[in-house]
């Protein structure tokens, strides 16, 4: 093992909770398996910050692990020690067959199909799972919490296809992740695929020896769907910002109504996620002349642009609701049995069911598609000159040019892929393994498809900025907001004025890339200061 693995393993007695622990000067995620936020989930994934481990839940992984061995002594039958599982779980498993037992069952559970997950969600896998084991209810040595540590602060990404888990347990999938933990199977380093055997040498690693209950504590858990999941939500997250804001310039390029942002009107009726998207708006729309400017009498504005404060505050209503769920199961223990350390005892249970939250990312997708829709329709009445009192489709020569007239269809077929994609699916299961595993969740393909909905949704805003942006050039003489203005230099930085036809397909990516990167975003925000936390 190499000589820095100490930052693998534990801080200090005392020194516990999600927090910052430095080692060498590098800023270390301390993992308690009781704190773990969707923040700290991106942080250790795309920016690959380092974790070590409390030294307070590693003595809870050795008491729950002399336990385990004290009980496999004694004989006493416990689903997944020295018996089988699933329909197996009549069978009995020999003490001297723990070993083979336990390398065969991650064998038999890799059963997962492409496409492979991408690095960041691989590393947010695997830090979903260490820090449930963490809480010290598996009974799993210690050393395999290490070896997820161990992988996440070397960069050793095992080979994890995202497909073939029905979310009752994602055993099909994360069980590639115990391949690599033995020496099977493959491996990403540095964006290089080979051995997880090679990968292991060259780390200086040697591979795990299983012992009694170890495979299962591995493959019983929603790590899958839980990383992934903290990944989308932080995703969806900073996308109904960017939302607010791509809403406050459409108002500003109609010179719309304000009413609708008065506080006092938002505080008769005040859910949270309104108000936090009121906040916003009227923070991006600071100093602009729009306040002063508009026409009076346009009593009311379409309810694309007059309630979009509600639509986009239901959506933040459902992620944090969602992210509340998704972070009690980050922070607890998925496995089945379940050890009860300090009562000598393990269970048999259904703590891996993941409903609860499931059917949080399906309420997040529809709410999604309510965004997506309002968006198209500002995005239409923008290119309707007799809503707008400009061109039609915002070109500017109507002798000579067409302007945003084709724009609208692909806004709209993305919004009809989002529809589709919000069906629910969660009730979609069969009942498996002789009848007895009869409930599931398929929360890896919501998971999937709530990401799916994001990316499109960043196109369409990416849309009606570009129809905002244009707009208002049409318009001229308009002083914008603080953090409207900041979002459209960015956006006239990569793409010019529509000053002739030219190929769309061309502006939609750069501005696309504007909001999936964050910069658009990052540019507003920037402008004044700070943002409000949803």
């Amino acid at each position: 093992m190499p000589e820095d693995t100490a930052v693998f393993g534990t801080v200090a007695k005392g020194d516990h909770g999600v927090g910052s622990h430095s080692v060498n000067g590098i800023n270390h995620l301390i993992l308690d398996g009781d704190s773990l936020s969707i923040e700290d989930v991106d942080g250790v994934a795309r920016q690959r910050r380092p974790v070590v481990i409390a030294a307070e839940a590693r003595e809870r992984l050795e008491a729950a692990r002399k336990v385990i061995f004290e009980l496999a002594a004694e004989g006493v039958p416990v689903y997944g020690l020295n018996r089988g599982v699933g329909w197996n779980k009549d069978k009995i498993i020999d003490s001297g067959y723990f070993e083979a037992y336990n390398r065969n069952l991650l064998l038999s559970h890799s059963a997962g199909v492409q496409p492979d997950a991408p690095e960041e969600v691989v590393r947010a896998v695997m830090l979903a799972r260490l820090n449930g084991l963490l809480a010290g209810a598996t009974g799993a040595q210690p050393e395999i919490a290490e070896r997820y540590a161990e992988f996440l602060n070397l960069g050793i990404h095992p080979v994890l296809p995202l497909r073939g888990s029905v979310g009752a347990a994602d055993i099909t999938t994360i069980s590639h992740i115990g391949l690599a933990m033995i020496g099977e199977g493959e491996v990403d380093v540095s964006g290089r695929r080979l051995p997880a055997l090679e990968a292991l040498a060259a780390a200086g690693l040697a591979p795990l020896s299983l012992g009694p209950k170890d495979g299962l504590a591995i493959v019983s858990s929603n790590a899958l769907s839980a990383g992934n999941g903290a990944l989308a939500l932080v995703e969806i997250r900073d996308l109904l910002e960017a939302a607010d804001y791509v809403y406050a310039l459409s108002l500003e390029a109609i010179r719309g109504n304000i009413s609708p942002l008065d506080e006092s009107v938002h505080r008769k009726r005040p859910f949270p996620g309104q108000l936090g998207s009121l906040s916003q708006v009227r923070a991006a729309l600071k100093n602009s002349d729009l306040w002063g400017g508009f026409n009076p009498e346009s009593l009311q504005d379409p309810l694309s642009f007059r309630d979009a404060c509600q639509i986009h505050g239901a959506a933040r209503d459902a992620l944090d609701y969602t992210r509340q769920q998704l972070e009690i199961h980050l922070n607890s223990s998925d496995d089945n049995p379940c050890v009860l350390t300090e009562e000598r005892r393990i269970l048999s249970c259904a703590n891996y069911d993941p409903v609860t939250w499931t059917l949080g990312f399906e309420m997040l997708g529809s709410a999604l598609h309510h965004v997506s829709k309002s968006s198209c329709y500002r995005m239409i009445k923008l290119g309707d000159p007799g809503f707008t009192g400009l061109s039609r489709f915002l070109t500017a020569d109507p002798s000579r040019s067409i302007g945003f007239c084709t724009v609208q269809k692909t806004a709209a077929s993305l919004d009809a892929e989002i529809r589709h994609l919000s069906n629910p699916v969660s009730a979609d299961y069969m009942s498996l393994a002789g009848d007895i595993e009869d409930h599931a969740a398929n929360s890896p393909y919501v998971v999937s498809k709530l990401r799916e909905i994001a990316d499109r949704l960043a196109y369409i805003l990416a849309i009606e900025a570009l129809h905002a942006a244009q707009a208002i050039d049409l318009r001229g003489g308009l002083r914008l907001g603080e953090g409207t203005g900041a979002g459209y230099e960015l956006l006239r930085s990569e793409i010019p004025f529509l000053s002739e036809d030219r190929n769309q397909t061309v502006d939609i990516e750069r501005a696309y890339r504007l909001f999936k990167d964050g910069k658009w975003l990052n540019a507003v925000r920037n402008k004044f200061g700070n943002h409000i936390n949803n």
